[in-house]
């Protein structure tokens, strides 16, 4: 019987309790390789121990004012032996190195779409979703988690979690978030996709934080 042959890729990603994929920008490259067809096979990183294997793969570290040197997505692209981090240059490696099943990754309307949505429902995932993903994580990452993110925000995870506080939150961006769909739906008399007939980084974009909000 014939070996099955490994894929040429490997992607990086957030391990949890659960064994799925939760981070945003990993499922954008997850939709992204999908939809092209590409296989692929995931490597698990607790949030401790992502910098030492990154190093020790050899990954050269983000630019000097970012926060985090290290992060996911990485993938590993055997057939060149190249290593690239972000989801962004992800994306635009991947559409190079494989242009069939194109995916249009920046657009007026895509940018548009993408800033709006950031600044709108970036501070109510911070109070909603961010400290309930905590619960998910093994002990190791919690620890990790817990320092990084309570330092970030300057307190308690459990103190962000604000029933009345929440829903407040969620009302106060009714309008925009109205204004965000309509957007979306600018060119729905030529597909069911913000372009159009066919998915652009834009719709992996808004399909990750609904996944977000879902696991």
């Amino acid at each position: 019987m014939t070996a099955q042959a490994e894929p040429e890729i490997v992607l990086y990603d957030l391990a949890c309790t659960k064994n799925v994929c939760f981070s945003p920008a990993v499922w954008r490259i997850r939709l992204m390789l999908n939809y092209k067809r590409l296989p692929y096979k995931t490597t698990f990183l607790e949030f401790p121990d992502i910098e030492p294997a990154l190093k020790r793969l050899g990954v050269h570290p983000a630019e000097s004012s970012a926060v985090n040197k290290y992060i996911v997505p990485v993938i590993h692209h055997a057939p060149t032996n190249t290593y690239v981090m972000d989801s962004i240059s992800i994306a635009q490696f991947l559409e190079s190195t494989y242009p069939d099943l194109p995916v249009p990754l920046t657009s007026e309307l895509g940018r548009e779409i993408e800033s709006k949505a950031r600044t709108v429902i970036g501070p109510v995932f911070r109070v909603a979703v961010m400290p309930r993903e905590i619960a998910i994580l093994s002990p190791r990452s919690q620890e990790y988690f817990r320092r990084t993110r309570e330092a970030a925000v300057g307190c308690k995870l459990e103190d962000l979690l604000n029933e009345e506080k929440e829903e407040m939150a969620w009302r106060k961006i009714e309008e925009d978030m109205r204004t965000i769909g309509q957007l979306m739906l600018t060119n729905e008399k030529e597909g069911n996709f913000v372009l159009g007939a066919s998915p652009s980084a834009t719709d992996f974009f808004i399909a990750d934080h609904c996944r977000r909000l879902g696991w």
